[in-house]
């Protein structure tokens, strides 16, 4: 396999080649980028209980308490 190497830019999402070189339709080629940092991701998930039927555990109680009481 024979390899070429050759020099671009990024312009509104399209690789540019910075000389001019006509490539045949569905000629495979890679892009090496260097010196580029990929920005790091975050994720936060939410918890999930390993066995549903323990979402009863956590059931909410609503006491109403009552004004003034022992103030």
């Amino acid at each position: 396999m024979q390899v070429r190497a050759f020099e671009g830019v990024i312009e509104n999402g399209q690789i540019r080649l910075k000389t001019d070189v006509n490539l045949p339709e569905r000629t495979r080629v890679y892009v090496i980028i260097p010196d580029f940092e990929t920005p790091k991701v975050v994720h936060v998930y939410s918890p999930r209980l390993v066995h549903p039927e323990q979402a009863v555990d956590f059931k909410k109680e609503i006491v109403e308490e009552l004004p003034n009481a022992g103030v």
